[in-house]
């Protein structure tokens, strides 16, 4: 399985979906996101890969879970950075994995906290369906099946690679 996740492989489905959809619906312009952690990694290689010169922001969705008063907060939070106005701005949201979609609406919510985008075009590089929620990304690098027993999971920042863990069930 881990050759089928060759990570410049999956980087270079997203940069060209990416640069289809930007073209399809004339953004020109466009703001990227990035979710901590993973989203962040990859929302600096694809703004530099679609040359894309305006600092990335950064989510950190902690307070925005619906599991939050489940969980509690993790010790290692730190504030969002969004370097830009998001009113009226077209965003490029980027996550490592999409699984169930709250992480996605997690976003979105904070997103909006901080004025009201023209357009979000959701990006993964792992589409794991799922869904408990019905948020679907715009461009995935790979949709996968994994088995009760498999995780996936974005390792970096340098180098970038994907795992494939085992867990034991």
């Amino acid at each position: 399985m881990t050759a089928q996740l060759d990570i410049n492989q999956l980087l270079d489905e997203l940069e060209t979906g990416l640069r289809r959809i930007l073209e399809e619906r004339n953004v020109t312009e466009p703001a990227v996101i990035g979710i901590r952690t993973g989203g962040v990694w990859l929302a600096d290689v694809l703004s530099k890969r679609l040359g894309i010169d305006q600092a990335f922001g950064e989510l950190d969705i902690s307070f925005y879970r619906d599991d939050f008063s489940r969980i509690g907060l993790n010790p290692k939070v730190k504030p969002s950075s969004l370097p830009f106005d998001t009113e009226g701005r077209d965003i490029i949201l980027i996550d490592d994995v999409i699984m169930s979609g709250r992480t996605i609406r997690a976003a979105m919510n904070e997103i909006f906290d901080y004025g009201r985008p023209a357009s979000i075009i959701l990006a993964t590089l792992i589409d794991l369906g799922a869904r408990e929620l019905p948020i679907q990304p715009d461009v995935a690098g790979r949709v996968l099946s994994l088995d009760a027993h498999q995780r996936v999971k974005l390792r970096g920042p340098d180098p970038l690679r994907i795992e494939l863990q085992e867990t034991g069930q």
